[in-house]
């Protein structure tokens, strides 16, 4: 079961584009705005990915230069 969330305090402009976009995607603003909000609540945050790929470089001490990732990019173009 959910819990009610309120919003207070949102520029009526804001909500009028919520409201659009959820009029686009055939949805009422209510599951339009708790789809946007499970699906933010499953990607993690940016500072905890740059944290797990800072912990991966200590521990395994491997660094790939720029060079390096451009020249595999490049490969994957040909």
């Amino acid at each position: 079961m959910g819990v009610a969330v309120t919003v207070r305090e949102v520029p009526e402009h804001t909500r009028d584009e919520l409201a659009a976009r959820a009029a686009r995607a055939g949805m009422s603003l209510q599951e339009f705005l708790r789809a946007l909000l499970v699906a933010t609540a499953a990607r993690p945050a940016v500072a905890d990915v740059i944290a797990r790929i800072r912990s991966r470089v200590d521990a395994t001490g491997l660094r790939v230069d720029a060079a390096a990732i451009l020249s595999a990019r490049d490969a994957d173009r040909r």
